[in-house]
């Protein structure tokens, strides 16, 4: 057993045995149906920059250390979000793009592009994360797929990333593939396999269908059949492949 094998599994066991007796058990064997649609209440590590299922959270800063001392300190932009926290952004977002003009059917591909229907994100599960190299000073957004490639900020933080991510079990999920429909490019999300592609499978087994078609969020009388289809096989499940098997 390497050093980095061995350090892994010291701290799960210390997150372990820190935990009741009940909440063990749930660390130890997965997550709720109420937990993949991000109306459960997780175990996570929370921290004052994040929060994330324990094995998820060791590896992060395990990760983090180690960019650290190649210079690149990691900002967490966003972790867990519950689906009240999704339903947030949805109704923003929804409003924002109607009282701009957009029809309902336009708006709602618009908020598509880059935040999901809640119930359907991959931070309801506590393994998803968006990270950005906090050393460089950035004007605007810091979420821009242009601030990780040429001449942006963050080109050192994602070469980084590309040789060493899936060292430590995090992928992109949102890849610049071409060919990959759903969400855009996203550089900054990751997320951590070894759980993430377990709860991905379950997601799978839910209803999921017949609880968009009757979701009350704003804008929902506007899933049709087709669009909730199209969805569900484009964003949900156009991901980076090394995410799916």
């Amino acid at each position: 057993m390497n050093r980095r094998t061995f350090s892994k599994l010291t701290l799960l066991g210390a997150v372990a045995a820190s935990l009741p007796l009940h909440a063990t058990t749930s660390f130890f064997q997965g997550i709720s149906e109420d937990e993949l649609l991000g109306k459960g209440a997780p175990l996570l590590t929370k921290t004052s920059t994040y929060r994330l299922r324990p094995e998820a959270a060791v590896a992060y800063e395990e990760m983090k250390s180690a960019a650290l001392k190649e210079g690149i300190k990691f900002q967490v932009v966003s972790s867990y979000r519950d689906y009240n926290h999704q339903n947030r952004i949805w109704e923003r977002k929804y409003k924002s793009f109607r009282e701009s003009g957009l029809n309902p059917t336009a708006a709602i591909e618009k908020i598509i592009e880059y935040s999901t229907i809640p119930g359907t994100s991959r931070h309801h599960w506590g393994t998803d994360i968006d990270i950005v190299d906090g050393t460089p000073k950035v004007s605007g957004g810091l979420l821009v797929p242009s601030k990780f490639h040429g001449n942006g900020p963050f080109c050192k933080f994602k070469e980084w990333m590309d040789k060493n991510a899936n060292t430590y079990g995090f992928y992109l999920v949102y890849t610049d593939d071409q060919n990959r429909k759903g969400f855009n490019y996203e550089p900054w999300h990751y997320s951590f396999k070894s759980l993430s592609l377990d709860y991905l499978k379950k997601y799978q087994e839910l209803p999921i269908k017949s609880k968009l078609q009757s979701a009350k969020l704003l804008g929902s009388e506007n899933f049709t059949e087709a669009f909730i289809d199209r969805y569900l096989q484009d964003n949900v499940m156009d991901i980076n492949p090394a995410l799916r098997s």
